[in-house]
């Protein structure tokens, strides 16, 4: 991925008919992630910051996946499947989920990544 700062959407999906939520970030910084090839990972935050029925939502679906397409503006696709990882100071992170998804010693979660 080519470096992105600007505003994009994180999209939870329950299948391909049903888009449970859709939150606006703002990404500040994109990398190339060594040693996962062919993917990249962006750092970011709630723009605006989610008010507390927001919140309740968010944090509900973290706990049942952390897994969201991230769409840019101006793409008319399904977006980019991305880990989402946040920090206790709402800072987001997000890593590309490579095509077939990681191998286990590459899987974000073993272990969970420090912000």
């Amino acid at each position: 991925m080519d470096r992105f700062m600007g505003q994009a959407r994180l999209e939870w999906w329950a299948n391909q008919a049903t888009c449970l939520e859709a939150y606006t970030i703002d990404i500040t910084d994109t990398v190339d992630t060594a040693g996962m090839a062919g993917t990249w990972q962006a750092t970011g935050r709630h723009a605006p910051v989610l008010d507390g029925t927001q919140r309740e939502g968010w944090d509900f679906l973290m706990e049942m996946d952390p897994y969201f397409s991230l769409v840019f503006p101006g793409k008319d696709d399904n977006g980019t499947f991305v880990r989402v990882l946040e920090a206790e100071d709402a800072a987001l992170t997000l890593i590309e989920v490579p095509k077939g998804g990681w191998l286990d010693e590459q899987h974000p979660d073993l272990p969970e990544l420090t912000l």
